[in-house]
């Protein structure tokens, strides 16, 4: 279509799509055009040539790599005389087949239903009505809308139960306030399965192929200089996910929504890179989390043969990370600026809380990972990692407030002093 960029191969997701899903490509077919045909997307002398490329080869199914309309599927399918599938068809089909966990099964079959519900073909013709006028409905447009009502009822019960497991799903990554959380995110077959094993020796599936990841997998990572970091790996996202797809798949990615680092992994090697970190950002727009701090990482620099490739995108990109997980280059340089990041964002600091101050206490609780706790009879000493975004709270209410030196690691912590604040003279400055 005008204004789509012309690729060396505009077909070769396609192509990688069709074979995840298990099919043998045959033929291939592009068409440039102002607009898509209302009825039948293709043009005439296209719809003509295709049919005769099905007879040609015998094919048994045809994929588009765009978004059908019903009509524009079922007239397909009556000119050229072979099965229609669309790219958000395929999409589905892929996810149905490698979902593994119960939740994934439940967001694949919602969005399924939702895309097939307009969809659902009359199979019952032989009933269909002989006469119009009121009692005159045959039991065949009857069949038709209890189908739809059995579909809507189907999933408005999926809908319910997979309510219910985002918000177990929500509860548990809230809870677990044990270590700070690192999510890789990023474009299908970009290799962050591969980069997970590579930082935590996770031993995680790592595919050369589309989708190989669909629920997402926590792992320990020791992070040099900070500690105990959780790193998740989730579901690729890819151009034109289907909406029902990612709406459902909330819950398999509520590491993502609830993690304090991103890391999106982008293919330097692919050709459509660009556009893959696009549609990258758009899904993280969707999901509303596009906003968190997130890194570039520039992976599989290893299958670049020119340094001209790899200058391009870090020119667009200057802050990006270029690292091979394959070979281990550049880890040692994300390691190091993800520690940084991190430290920019928490800070280690002692509190002095009034023993009568049970808000301020449940409030370091609930917001920070609390380290160690000494009880005096006035005060309560409490060590915490905290947000900095966290702090305005503890500020109005804590008795004082100390950083600790986390480079100086003595063996015993001795607090610093870094502002006092009490109750009756509120602070002058912020924390920085």
């Amino acid at each position: 279509m005008p204004g789509q960029p012309v690729e060396a191969d505009p077909l070769e997701e396609l192509h990688g799509l069709a074979t995840t899903a298990g099919t043998q490509v045959v033929d291939e077919m592009v068409q440039r055009r102002s607009t898509p045909s209302h009825s039948t997307y293709l043009g005439k002398g296209k719809v003509e040539e295709l049919r005769l490329m099905v007879e040609r080869h015998d094919a048994d199914v045809i994929i588009f790599d765009n978004t059908l309309t019903p009509a524009q599927v079922r007239n397909l399918e009556q000119a050229v005389g072979a099965k229609v599938v669309d790219r958000t068809e395929l999409i589905l089909d892929i996810f149905a087949a490698g979902a593994r966990t119960h939740e994934s099964r439940l967001a694949v079959e919602v969005a399924q239903l939702e895309y097939s519900l307009p969809r659902l073909k009359r199979m019952w013709t032989h009933l269909s009505r002989q006469a119009m006028g009121v009692g005159m409905r045959g039991p065949g447009e009857k069949q038709l809308e209890v189908d739809r009502r059995i579909a809507q009822k189907r999933i408005h019960d999926l809908q319910t139960e997979l309510a219910q497991v985002e918000h177990r799903r929500e509860r548990q990554v809230a809870a677990r306030k044990e270590s700070p959380t690192v999510s890789i995110v990023g474009y299908t077959n970009a290799g962050k399965s591969t980069l997970m094993n590579a930082l935590t020796d996770a031993d995680v599936l790592a595919q050369d192929k589309l989708f190989a990841t669909l629920d997402t997998r926590t792992r320990r990572w020791q992070l040099p200089g900070w500690g105990t970091v959780l790193l998740s790996d989730t579901v690729g996202f890819i151009r034109d996910l289907p909406h029902s797809l990612v709406a459902s798949f909330k819950s398999t990615l509520e590491e993502t929504r609830q993690a304090e680092l991103l890391l999106h992994v982008a293919d330097a090697s692919s050709a459509t890179v660009f556009e893959q970190i696009t549609a990258v950002y758009e899904v993280l727009k969707e999901l509303g989390i596009e906003e968190k701090d997130t890194l570039l990482v520039l992976n599989k620099i290893d299958a670049i043969e020119s340094p001209a490739v790899l200058n391009r995108v870090l020119d667009r990109y200057p802050n990006a990370i270029p690292v091979s997980a394959r070979s281990n280059k550049g880890l040692a340089m994300l390691t190091e600026v993800v520690g940084e990041t991190l430290g920019r964002e928490f800070l280690d600091v002692e509190v002095d809380v009034a023993v009568t101050d049970g808000k301020l206490l449940s409030y370091l609780s609930a917001k920070g990972e609390v380290l160690s706790r000494e009880f005096g009879e006035e005060i309560t000493t409490v060590h915490v990692r905290m947000p900095a975004g966290a702090m305005g709270p503890v500020h109005k209410s804590a008795k004082a407030i100390r950083q600790i030196d986390r480079e100086a690691k003595p063996k015993t912590p001795t607090a610093q002093p870094m502002e006092i604040v009490t109750q009756d003279d509120p602070p002058t400055s912020e924390v920085a």
